[in-house]
């Protein structure tokens, strides 16, 4: 047990320092489209751009789920290495490519060739972490929130002293020393290999409504991207500091109450944790709606921060209970789907949200937001009304534990 403490240890830490490191170019690709492009085709800059970011989203969906197949037949401490290559070739191809459309190729092949998320979360869940499923994947979502705001403080000092080819090489450097450090995790397979059990029933439709409730809370979380930055320029008349300051509050609120949240979680059967869903989803929906409606800095980041504490709560917990779903020698898979299903969900709430914009207008964008998250908690319901009847976790970790 104390091993596998380390071990988890190791993990966050190599998830902390990659996922930091893919982050570094995130802000970066419009401005790196638009050299590429040159003067004379700036006009189709925003397409570009457009599409530097959902290709990724699009082939991840097709293909995370394939990888995690392919973890639970193999290993999935084989499939993190693999996927932090992956990462750092094509991070080190995009810094070197000239054309756009091979830009796009490669961050398409990026998406499709990763699938190190939900390999890690496989991976930790291996470990024997008895009783700490929720708060196990709470910790990895959280070292990858902490990666986001670290990466791009980082990456706009490299883009502001070096070039973007320096970020996307030290990226792919950043990469490899993960994937050497992750060549000394221990090989979980033939652990989880021997950890056979029965299958056990499951209510018809139970995972496609968990994917359900992925799909909407992933796309009311990224929706803001497309509109964000003009949204806090143009209506609370932010500074450049103060909108990656704002943007940051809500992944920093994330990173520290999703523990908590796991934790929390960990001591309740699905139907007790599905109900505290609906109710933070309602929440998530009101804190939207109070910064949409605020018109000083106070409140909106209040809001902000309010809203990252609520996030912590909903995506984590979703990937344990399709996890405690299905037996562990399945984990892959069935994180493999929980991921695709979130791409499918960012890849929507980008859509949505550039659209949004440009048909209810700027000051109306986060309405749209908590629309959705009001259309989530609506599922929420329904899938408890239909669903939870006598569920309890068939592979959860505490098998004997009675709904509180």
């Amino acid at each position: 047990m104390a091993a596998d403490q380390r071990v988890m240890r190791a993990l966050l830490l190599i998830q902390l320092i990659s996922m930091g490191a893919m982050e570094m170019s995130g802000p970066f690709w419009p401005l790196h489209i638009q050299t590429l492009l040159g003067s004379h085709h700036q006009a189709y800059s925003g397409l570009f751009a457009g599409l530097v970011y959902a290709g990724p989203m699009l082939t991840a969906m097709m293909f995370t789920h394939c990888w995690g197949r392919l973890g639970d037949r193999v290993g999935h401490k084989l499939m993190i290495v693999r996927a932090l290559i992956a990462l750092a070739i094509c991070q080190s191809l995009a810094g070197l490519v000239t054309d756009p459309w091979l830009l796009i190729v490669t961050r398409m092949a990026q998406g499709g060739l990763a699938g190190f998320l939900a390999a890690a979360q496989a991976y930790a869940l291996s470990l024997n972490l008895q009783n700490r499923q929720g708060r196990t994947i709470a910790k990895l979502q959280s070292a990858t929130a902490a990666g986001s705001l670290a990466g791009p403080v980082l990456g706009g000092w490299l883009m502001e002293f070096y070039s973007f080819a320096v970020l996307c090489h030290l990226s792919a450097v950043l990469c490899v020393s993960c994937a050497l450090v992750s060549l000394k995790l221990p090989d979980t397979t033939a652990r989880f290999r021997s950890a056979h059990r029965p299958e056990t029933p499951l209510p018809s439709g139970w995972i496609g409504a968990l994917l359900l409730i992925i799909v909407l809370i992933q796309a009311a979380k990224v929706m803001p991207q497309p509109f964000y930055a003009l949204y806090v320029t143009q209506v609370l008349h932010a500074t450049p500091s103060l909108i990656g300051i704002t943007y940051a509050l809500s992944a920093a609120s994330l990173a520290l109450t999703a523990p908590l949240w796991g934790r929390l979680f960990d001591q309740w059967q699905p139907p007790r944790v599905l109900q505290v869903i609906e109710w933070v989803t309602w929440l998530s929906a009101l804190t939207v709606a109070v910064g949409a409606l605020a018109n000083e800095w106070l409140t909106f980041v209040v809001s902000r921060l309010l809203w990252g504490v609520w996030q912590g709560a909903l995506l984590p917990v979703a990937y344990a209970l399709i996890a405690s779903t299905l037996p562990q020698p399945r984990h892959g898979f069935a994180l493999g789907l929980g991921n695709s299903a979130a791409k499918a969900g960012a890849l929507a709430g980008v859509l949505i949200g550039g659209i949004g914009m440009s048909l209810m207008g700027l000051p109306n964008s986060f309405w749209l937001v908590a629309l959705t998250y009001i259309i989530a908690a609506l599922a929420v319901r329904a899938i408890r009304a239909t669903h939870c009847a006598g569920i309890c976790l068939p592979y959860s970790s505490t098998p004997g534990k009675t709904q509180q």
